[in-house]
């Protein structure tokens, strides 16, 4: 008999070692080495079909699946039309590029309580109610648990076709989940979560890497071979990355992350990885006792009533535009430990933006804990917030608020310009749709837009550097003590 060889698998970069090290040798991750032992031969360490699924589904023999590859020149290869299964929500459908695609596997992941299960029993009984065949595979919850949170999210008028339609299965045993695959024949298989998969085969424990990196690769391979659409879930850790080891990202074929903070209504899609589609789009959700409601692009207002240290922004999110409000919040602080806290921002761009300020601005910003953050949970990542964020953070500092229903766009260089964006023809249609009267865009795209906003009758302000931004805010209404004069102010007082 041969000798079983083990290895040792990170679990950050999914490397493997003939030695266990207390760090990883290729990404530097601490304690994340972990005994695996690979395949032996015949079984399914790369493109052969192991033997109990193969026999279970009954899609796969013996023969050799798939037939010696060879070259040909990229004009003699044919196009193929990708098609398409509707989920029946279309913040998801936006996110996967149209749908499900026929023999792919998605891994959908995001933190406990997150709203993961939540979202695919929602999709999946919409599946369901449109006569697509559904096996939903539970490996956490009891089928009758599953049943309550059905009767809560579903509306009662699908309750028919979907009942006839989406199975339950409660196990944990692969062997078997493939087995009932094979007798239910569905459209889509969801296994809700892979963590507690195993193969009886396998010594390890559920969860470990072993089990983890096995039964995912056999679950995407059954995809490939059946034409299933299968979907997995995932958790993550505490660094917001799916557990386990990496390699499972390059397995699959979609990777969704589900954002959100529990304490906040809204929830976000996106794709860090679609082989069928593009990574920008993102889908919005709002968690509500009926379950996960879809968000109408730009749901946020301009309003006439605006605060010191709140601006709106047209943010653009893959194809769609959203609407966003950025908010800034100053305090004074302790020269050399003023603190600088940012949430759904770019705190290395909140630091560049307070830079520019005390620079070409003059504001004394130094001993200021200055807090910025984006209202909602949504997370920008984009430059052209940084006009926004710039004049929040001026406006709160100042006590000045932004005109009433005014919106800015632009990226903030370190030289204090103001410069261009893209796209701004379809952020200003946003900002007028949501009732805007005033926008502030860069200076050299003022010609742009001049047009489209006289036809819808707002006011385009360029703005060129610095000076200009400033000077846009409304003298301070509150009575109090006046800010601390600029470092100019300072020098010349003598």
């Amino acid at each position: 008999m041969a000798k079983t060889r083990a290895v040792f698998l990170c679990g950050a970069c999914g490397s493997t070692h003939p030695k266990w090290a207390g760090k990883c040798p290729d990404c530097g991750a601490w304690d994340a080495l972990e005994r695996y032992h690979p395949p032996a031969e015949g079984e399914a360490a790369g493109g052969e079909v192991p033997a109990h699924l193969g026999a279970a589904a009954g899609w796969l023999g013996d023969e050799d699946v798939s037939p010696a590859a060879k070259a040909v020149p990229l004009s003699e290869v044919e196009s193929l039309a990708v098609p398409r299964i509707p989920t029946g929500i279309g913040e998801l459908d936006r996110v996967l590029g149209g749908g499900l695609v026929p023999a792919s596997a998605v891994l959908l992941g995001g933190e406990p309580g997150i709203g993961k299960s939540t979202l695919l029993l929602q999709a999946m009984s919409s599946l369901a109610a449109a006569g697509r065949r559904v096996l939903y595979v539970s490996s956490e919850e009891s089928g009758q648990q599953v049943k309550l949170r059905a009767e809560r999210i579903v509306p009662p008028g699908a309750a028919g076709d979907r009942e006839a339609n989406l199975f339950v299965l409660s196990e944990t045993n692969l062997a078997r989940i493939a087995e009932q695959t094979r007798r239910t024949a569905p459209d889509v298989l969801v296994v809700d979560s892979v963590q507690m998969l195993f193969r009886a085969d396998l010594e390890a424990s559920p969860g470990s890497m072993t089990q983890l990196r096995r039964c995912c690769l056999e679950l995407v391979m059954l995809a490939k071979a059946s034409g299933i659409a299968v979907i997995v879930v995932g958790h993550v850790t505490k660094e917001g990355d799916l557990a386990g080891p990496k390699l499972l990202e390059h397995l699959v074929d979609v990777v969704l992350q589900f954002e959100g903070d529990r304490h906040h209504a809204h929830r976000v899609v996106r794709a860090i990885k679609n082989r069928f589609g593009s990574t920008h789009e993102i889908g919005l959700f709002e968690m509500t006792g009926g379950g996960l409601a879809e968000v109408e692009e730009g749901s946020l207002a301009l309003g006439d009533d605006p605060r010191p240290g709140s601006v709106f922004v047209p943010a653009l999110a893959g194809s769609r535009c959203l609407v966003a409000e950025v908010q800034a919040l100053t305090a004074t602080g302790f020269l050399g430990s003023a603190k600088r806290r940012a949430s759904g921002i770019d705190a290395n761009r909140l630091a560049m933006s307070i830079a520019v300020l005390e620079k070409h601005g003059d504001l004394r910003l130094a001993d200021q804990d200055i807090f910025a953050a984006v209202a909602g949970g949504v997370r920008l990542s984009e430059p052209a917030a940084d006009l926004a964020l710039l004049l929040a953070v001026a406006g709160a500092y100042l006590g000045r608020t932004v005109p009433p229903r005014f919106a800015a766009l632009g990226e903030v260089g370190l030289s204090g310009e103001i410069r261009p964006v893209r796209f701004i023809e379809q952020r200003l249609n946003e900002v007028i749709r949501r009732g805007g009267r005033l926008v502030a865009v860069p200076a050299n795209q003022t010609h742009e837009v001049l047009a489209m906003a006289k036809a819808a009758g707002i006011e385009v302000v360029g703005m060129g550097g610095i000076a200009a931004c400033l000077e846009i805010l409304a003298p301070k209404k509150s009575k109090g003590p006046s800010p601390r004069p600029p470092h100019a102010a300072i020098a010349n007082s003598g």
